[in-house]
C-alpha cells in the first residue's frame, strides 16, 4: 500500500457500505486527487475531465455534478479524519493555530455567501468593496522539512447581518435563512472544536490585530480550556501596570489594574534604548532582532499580557500574548510564522483554483471550498510524511526551500503511476501513458 493510499482510504470509512456509498467514496478520494494534480483549476467541469482523462474513471457527468452539490457529504465527520492524519501537530508542546479571513471575488448575483465586503488589499484600479465571498479560516502552523506551513483545519462563510435582514444576498441553505454569526463567534466556535478534538494540547491562536481583542478572547477564556492569544497591538492601546501588593492591603475592593503607563506608541520611544538583541529564525533566515518585553494589564482583555516591542531602524511593531510563559524569541518567531496563512490563501485561491469556481447553491459552494481546503491539507501532510525533502523545481533567488507546487507534482507522479492506479483495477482505466505525460508537461 502506498503512502498516498494510506492518506486517502481513511475517508472512505465515513461512507455507507452500499453500492452507492462505495461509488461515492471512490469519487470523493479521486476528486481530492484531481484537485491536487496540477492539471487545471478545480472547477467542477475540469475535475470531471481529470477523473475521466487522467484516472480513467467511468463517471456520468450529471451524477458527478449532483455529487459535488450533495447534501450528504458530512464534513463535520470528514475533517476530524484529516486532523488525525497530521503527524506531530505540536510545536514546542503547543498547538499553533493561525486565524484570518479572506475574500473571493465573484460576478454572479445569486452565489451563496456573496456580499459587498471591504478589501484592504484593493489596488487603485480595483473596487474597495467588491462583490465577493468572505471566508474565515483557521489553520495549523507547523514546520515541515525546515519551512513553516499552514494546514487548513476549518472555515466558515461570513454574512453581514444587515444583508441577511434585507434579503439582498443568497444566505439560504435547505430553504432556511442562516442565522447571523459574527466573525468572532465563528472563529471561537472553530477554535473550541479543534481544541476539544486534540484534548490536552494547549492551543496558541496567532492572529492579526483585528481578531486580537475581547470579542474573541471572552468566549475562549470562558470555555475553561487553556487557550491563549498571540496578536499585534494597535499603537493607541493603553497599557496599565499590574496592581502592586500595597494596593491589596487597603480597605475596599482590591484594584484590578495599576497605574496607567501610557499608550503603546508612547512607551515604544522610551523603551527603544532598553532593547536587547535576540537571534530568531524569521522568514527562513536567522536574524538579529532588537526587542524589549514587559508584562502589562490590558483593560479590553481584563488580564495580564506580555508585550514585546520589536524595533527596526526607523519603525517598530508591538505584539502581545496571554501566555506569559512564552519567551521573546518564541513570540517573534510564532508571529512571523502567521504570514503563512496569507500564503495559504494564495495556494487555495490561485494554485488550487478555488476562486475560479462557478458553483452557485449553498451546498455546492460549501462542498467545493471544503474539497479545496482538504486537498491543501493532505498535500502538506504528504510533504511532512515523505523522507526526502522535495526539490525546488523553479529556482528563486534567496529561496532554497521547496514550494507548494513541488509537493503537488510529487503527488501527481505517484497518483498517475502504474503502481498506484493498479491498486484500483475495477475503477481506473487511464488513457495511454504518453498522452498523460504530454498533458502534465503542458501545465508544468
Amino acid at each position: 500500500m502506498t503512502m498516498l493510499r494510506d492518506l486517502l482510504t481513511p475517508f472512505q470509512s465515513d461512507f455507507s457500505d452500499t453500492q452507492l456509498g462505495r461509488e461515492r467514496s471512490h469519487w470523493f478520494i479521486f476528486t481530492l486527487l484531481a484537485i491536487v494534480v496540477p492539471f487545471t483549476s478545480s472547477m467542477s467541469s475540469n475535475l470531471l475531465r481529470s477523473l475521466q482523462t487522467l484516472f480513467g474513471l467511468n463517471v456520468n457527468a450529471r451524477r458527478f455534478y449532483i455529487f459535488m452539490a450533495s447534501t450528504h457529504l458530512t464534513w463535520d465527520r470528514l475533517w476530524p479524519i484529516a486532523w488525525n492524519l497530521i503527524p506531530s501537530p505540536l510545536v514546542d508542546g503547543r498547538l499553533m493555530l493561525a486565524l484570518d479571513d479572506s475574500i473571493n471575488n465573484k460576478t454572479g448575483k445569486r452565489i451563496f455567501g456573496c456580499g459587498f465586503f471591504f478589501d484592504h488589499t484593493a489596488k487603485v484600479n480595483q473596487p474597495t468593496y467588491p462583490w465577493a465571498q468572505n471566508i474565515v479560516m483557521l489553520g495549523l502552523l507547523k514546520p515541515i522539512k525546515g519551512r513553516w506551513s499552514c494546514l487548513p483545519l476549518a472555515s466558515r462563510f461570513y454574512h453581514r447581518q444587515k444583508d441577511i435582514d434585507a434579503g439582498k444576498i443568497n444566505a439560504r441553505r435547505h430553504g432556511q435563512v442562516l442565522p447571523f454569526q459574527s466573525k468572532m463567534a465563528q472563529a471561537a466556535e472553530m477554535i473550541l472544536r479543534i481544541a476539544a478534538h486534540f484534548g490536552d494540547k494547549p492551543p496558541l491562536v496567532v492572529c492579526d490585530s483585528w481578531f486580537g481583542n475581547n470579542g474573541l478572547w471572552k468566549p475562549l477564556s470562558a470555555s475553561g480550556q487553556s487557550i491563549h492569544l498571540l496578536s499585534r497591538l494597535r499603537i493607541n492601546t493603553a497599557l496599565y501596570a499590574e496592581p502592586n501588593d500595597a494596593a491589596k492591603t487597603t480597605k475596599g475592593r482590591p484594584r484590578k489594574y495599576g497605574d496607567r503607563c501610557g499608550s503603546v506608541r508612547d512607551l515604544a520611544e522610551s523603551f527603544r534604548n532598553w532593547a536587547q538583541t535576540f537571534s530568531v529564525m524569521l522568514y527562513g533566515k536567522q536574524r538579529e532582532v532588537p526587542a524589549y518585553d514587559q508584562v502589562f494589564m490590558l483593560k479590553n482583555l481584563r488580564c495580564p499580557v506580555r508585550v514585546i516591542w520589536v524595533f527596526r531602524k526607523t519603525q517598530w511593531v508591538a505584539f502581545f500574548t496571554t501566555d506569559l510563559t512564552l519567551s521573546v524569541t518564541q513570540i517573534i518567531e510564532c508571529y512571523g510564522a502567521r504570514w503563512k496563512i496569507e500564503a495559504g490563501f494564495k495556494e487555495i485561491k490561485q494554485e488550487i483554483g478555488s476562486a475560479r469556481s462557478q458553483t452557485r447553491t449553498a451546498d455546492a459552494v460549501t462542498n467545493h471550498l471544503n474539497f479545496c481546503l482538504l486537498a491543501t491539507t493532505l498535500t502538506w501532510i504528504y510533504a511532512d510524511r515523505i523522507e526526502v525533502d522535495p526539490k525546488r523545481r523553479h529556482i528563486v533567488k534567496g529561496r532554497t526551500s521547496f514550494a507548494f507546487s513541488d509537493v503537488r507534482r510529487l503527488i501527481a507522479d505517484e497518483a498517475l503511476s502504474d503502481h498506484f492506479l493498479g491498486l484500483w483495477p475495477n475503477l481506473c482505466q487511464p488513457l495511454h501513458k504518453s498522452f498523460t505525460k504530454v498533458l502534465m508537461r503542458m501545465v508544468a
